[in-house]
């Protein structure tokens, strides 16, 4: 490894490191626009500037200088602050200045490092030119002028989107960054240009003027709009959650976050269930918290044990324990979690567990995608699979060809192929180091498709030392969880209808089929009056993933805890506070009093969700009966619209627009300003 003396002092670096990374090992800070760690390096805003000996006698750019034994960097000699200081000078030649309207106001990187490394004036009399905005969508607003050209988002869009929309055109003063065509971006990831860039240029539009960064109230949280579990940061002023930003995580998200987890907070305030409701007379009445529970626990009483409950995508895993306890205490164990139908052997987690990790599938050197679309139905999922393809890895797929932004040999649309993958596939994946299949919803809905899935383990050694090559890819944040309370009845949905429960509690179930229930009084627990709230008799309104303490468990098997940041609206509650109340009501009072008693009782119950981290769950996949799957059965991905998957989502402003405009080529006309 090489030795070099940062200001004097010697340390070691890795091999590979450059100068910049070699500086901050030692503690020294280095002001850089266009250098980021998860992008390529471009060497163009030239404010990294160090001294390099032995080398020229001038600043050399850090970031784009390797590291190399005997150097002797210098970080704040007065040739290189004059140079840093010569360097803002000429950002700021263009700049417009517009601070005090500006969003990027409080948490921008040029107002910062202007007062750290920059001049007190400016011997710049010149006009300043101006940039016509560029459009880019429903979700990235743009200011043109204020760009200084870092590129960061030009890289962003074409290395970790895969969606190359964005560039530069022109040269000199005439550079713009556009997005050439100026129609709406179509990648799912988009918003993350807004964090990227580090001026005003680009800014979130839904976000825009609501707030300053100094009088919002910043809460750690977990976001449910999939199952990768993506830690975000929430946002609030008083009892509204103004933004929802991705917080570090290497392991989960790294630093991105998918427009549908920024954007769907807007939900939160339309749509809302605030009091509770009784349907009479086939209408849905107002009802006071004491009417409504009374309604229900009188049902309860006479319905005995024929009681089932549906938890939905959003649901915590408190809340699903408390349903299940309630349900104990009136002798049934009827609690499924897969509402849409799927009916998969899930006996053992891991074999419907993502093995691999999140983290490790960009490792894998051939893969297999089964009946999923990864770019929508997980999209920090998918650009891990891009990071392996840009590494050298092949990419193989049976579903209906779509774009996944990495090139996909699509063997057909016929799951009748995992009976005999056709040759070229076969023999990657067992020539492969660390192979890996990835099977979706939209194949484990198909008899007998996931006992020809777990035939490959052995065919292609999926699973050996040090790996484990078998993924199932959920789409809910609440499935892993839910798994590991034991809701998955064995028949799915189809064995809780056969069973014609009296009372079905409905846990924030809004994809779920009720037909087959006709005859049930259901129960919606939940905070948006969306399809489950709309044939329900009894509604209870509950708290939102924003507006309680809960615990989620990803795809992978990780245990995360998120934090409540608001309050919910009217008479709302959280969930299992209303479980709580409808036990006592019925006479069974649940064990515990507080949240505090909740997860005490949940941890010693099932000790994992206990520990926060990865569960490592044991291989030991069920012996399934072959099924034959006939020759052509297709395959239907599970997710048909990306921005409206779940009632927060189908409640949001921003997504529907998103929907509208990227998915259904709507057309909107903006306003001139």
């Amino acid at each position: 490894m090489p030795k070099v003396k940062v200001d004097g002092v010697e340390i070691e670096v890795p091999q590979g490191a450059t100068v910049l990374q070699a500086c901050e090992l030692a503690g020294k800070e280095i002001p850089r626009f266009c250098y980021h760690e998860r992008l390529a390096i471009a060497g163009n805003c030239r404010m990294c500037l160090v001294e390099v000996k032995p080398g020229p006698p001038k600043p050399q750019a850090s970031c784009a200088l390797p590291a190399s034994d005997g150097q002797e960097i210098t970080t704040m000699s007065p040739m290189v602050k004059k140079a840093r200081e010569g360097v803002m000078e000429f950002l700021l030649i263009n700049h417009p200045l517009d601070c005090p309207i500006c969003d990027q106001g409080g948490e921008c990187d040029l107002q910062d490092q202007s007062i750290a490394y920059g001049r007190g004036h400016s011997r710049y009399d010149e006009n300043k030119r101006a940039v016509t905005e560029k459009y880019m969508g429903p979700v990235v607003k743009t200011i043109m002028t204020r760009c200084i050209q870092c590129t960061r988002c030009v890289r962003f869009a074409e290395e970790v989107a895969g969606v190359e929309e964005i560039g530069a055109i022109g040269r000199g003063e005439d550079m713009q960054i556009t997005s050439y065509l100026e129609k709406a971006l179509t990648s799912e990831l988009s918003g993350n240009v807004v964090d990227l860039c580090p001026v005003g240029a680009l800014v979130s539009k839904p976000y825009s003027f609501e707030a300053r960064p100094w009088e919002l109230v910043k809460t750690p949280a977990i976001d449910v709009m999939d199952a990768v579990g993506t830690n975000i940061r929430l946002d609030t002023r008083g009892r509204a959650v103004m933004r929802a930003l991705p917080r570090i995580n290497d392991d989960v998200n790294e630093e991105w976050a998918s427009d549908k987890t920024r954007h769907a907070v807007d939900g939160l305030g339309f749509n809302r269930l605030d009091r509770p409701w009784i349907r009479t007379g086939g209408k849905l009445q107002p009802a006071t918290w004491s009417e409504a529970l009374e309604a229900v626990a009188s049902v309860a009483k006479k319905a005995g044990s024929s009681v089932a409950a549906v938890a939905g995508d959003l649901v915590d895993a408190e809340t699903m324990y408390s349903a299940k306890a309630l349900l104990a205490s009136l002798g049934s164990n009827l609690v499924e979690g897969r509402q849409t139908g799927l009916a998969y052997d899930a006996t053992n987690i891991g074999a419907v567990n993502f093995n691999s990790t999140i983290a490790g599938i960009e490792t894998a050197d051939a893969i297999l995608l089964v009946g999923t679309n990864p770019r929508w139905e997980a999209p920090l999922v998918n650009t891990r699979i891009r990071k392996a393809v840009r590494a050298g890895a092949k990419v193989f797929a049976i579903g209906p060809e779509i774009d996944l932004t990495y090139p996909v040999e699509w063997l057909g649309d016929d799951l009748s192929l995992l009976a005999k993958l056709p040759k070229p596939a076969a023999d990657a994946l067992k020539g492969a180091e660390r192979p890996a299949v990835i099977v979706g919803g939209g194949a484990l809905k198909v008899a007998g498709a996931q006992a020809a899935s777990l035939a490959l383990v052995k065919g292609l050694k999926l699973v050996r030392d040090g790996w484990n090559g078998y993924n199932v890819l959920h789409t809910a944040a609440a499935r892993t969880g839910g798994l590991m309370l034991g809701y998955a009845q064995p028949g799915g949905m189809s064995a809780i209808a056969e069973k014609a429960p009296k009372l079905l509690l409905l846990l924030g179930a809004d994809e779920a089929d009720l037909a087959p229930f006709a005859k049930s009084f259901k129960v919606y627990i939940g905070h948006h009056g969306d399809k489950g709230a709309a044939a329900a008799d009894v509604i209870l309104p509950g708290a939102s993933y924003a507006e309680k303490h809960g615990i989620y468990v990803n795809l992978e098997g990780r245990v995360q805890y998120s934090e409540k940041a608001a309050d919910p609206p009217g008479d709302a509650r959280a969930d299992w506070s209303i479980l709580r109340a409808l036990s006592a009501m019925i006479g069974t009072p649940l064990p515990f009093d507080s949240h505090a008693e909740l997860r005490a009782r949940l941890f010693a119950d099932v000790a994992a969700f206990a520990e926060r981290g990865l569960v490592r769950f044991d291989w030991a996949p069920p012996a399934l009966e072959a099924v034959k799957i006939a020759a052509g059965t297709g395959v239907t991905y599970p997710i048909r619209d990306f921005y409206l998957t779940n009632p927060v989502a189908r409640s949001s402003p921003t997504l529907q627009r998103c929907s509208a405009e990227i998915l259904h080529a709507d057309a909107f006309e903006e306003a001139a300003e």
